[in-house]
């Protein structure tokens, strides 16, 4: 059985990090990247089960501050700020052209959560930001300007979020008075607006997640990012992905589906001879379905409790 470790970094929880490294399993001398740094819970970890290298990435500055601090005890890690979206251009600048393996959390860091000035989080009342890389367009940005519609479709395409007119009209119209600057201001019109349903969700959830989509273009980059990490590993290598909403899970199960030939039939009454053969294809699912936190974990983190994680292995 897997050792617990869910080690805490001043108060970091890396998510299903048992799961991570079970499937990861680091060897001494391997190359591995730990893709969304964050607090460097995964990076720790893995250098401390095997003599090796970890390359972390973070757009947020704030996380390679962090992690200069790590890399006073783990002098083999290596910190490179950008997006993940160029991961490979990122190691390629470091001379690094594949890897044993690669991790992606793609949800947001703690510290960007408890961190009430960088308006992620309803829960404290902050400046309505949300950027990870600290430039570029806020939050308070797109709800200020943006369209009703435009509102409307951030809302429901990445909120996921079927009241999602109601509450642009109601945005629209109390903009008018004053703008929006703060994150309590916003989540009070929109509790305001729509009720709570039976789930217990705060009803301001679904348009935070929106708008966080949408201010750092998290799913274009989720993409991009998949397919380049893909490329990077080395034969034996593998890439873990733990998301934690629908959206972003659906685009690591396409592309890991299709990376290993598992393409749907475009018809139940096709012969299996017409599909494509898995044991063909230069990778392999390492989760047929999506593995999910363990009970122990979600009382421990919470924040835990959506998360599911996917992983595939490039064929020796």
């Amino acid at each position: 059985m897997t050792k617990h470790i869910y080690p805490a970094h001043e108060g970091h929880f890396p998510v299903m990090l048992n799961e991570v490294m079970a499937l990861l399993d680091p060897q001494d001398k391997g190359v591995y990247v730990d893709a969304t740094f964050g607090g460097g819970g995964y990076s720790k970890t893995i250098l401390s089960a095997a003599a090796c290298e970890v390359w972390g990435i973070d757009r947020d500055p704030d996380a390679i501050a962090r992690g200069q601090e790590i890399q006073k005890e783990f002098t083999s890690l290596h910190l490179l700020q950008g997006d993940f979206s160029n991961i490979k251009e990122l190691l390629a600048s470091q001379k690094i052209t594949e890897c044993n393996g690669i991790v992606l959390d793609l949800g947001v860091s703690s510290f960007q959560i408890d961190q009430a000035e960088r308006g992620f989080s309803f829960r404290f009342d902050g400046p309505l930001d949300m950027r990870m890389s600290r430039t570029g367009k806020t939050a308070a940005d797109l709800v200020n300007t943006l369209s009703e519609t435009e509102l409307a479709d951030i809302l429901f395409h990445y909120g996921e979020e079927r009241f999602s007119r109601r509450i642009a009209k109601a945005i629209v119209q109390r903009r008018i008075e004053a703008p929006f600057e703060t994150t309590q201001d916003l989540a009070g019109l929109i509790q305001k607006t729509i009720h709570g349903d039976k789930s217990g969700i705060n009803p301001a959830t679904r348009s935070f997640q929106g708008l966080r989509i949408a201010v750092n273009n998290e799913l274009e980059q989720i993409h991009i990012a998949l397919q380049a990490a893909l490329s990077l590993l080395k034969p034996g290598g593998k890439l873990i992905v733990v998301s934690f909403h629908s959206l972003e899970d659906r685009i690591a199960k396409d592309i890991m589906n299709k990376a290993a030939g598992r393409i749907a039939k475009p018809s139940r009454h096709l012969p299996l001879s017409l599909s494509p053969s898995q044991a063909d294809n230069e990778f392999e699912l390492l989760t047929s379905k999506p593995q999910r936190p363990s009970e122990q974990e979600c009382q421990l983190n919470p924040r835990s409790r959506s998360a599911r994680l996917r992983a595939i292995k490039r064929r020796l």
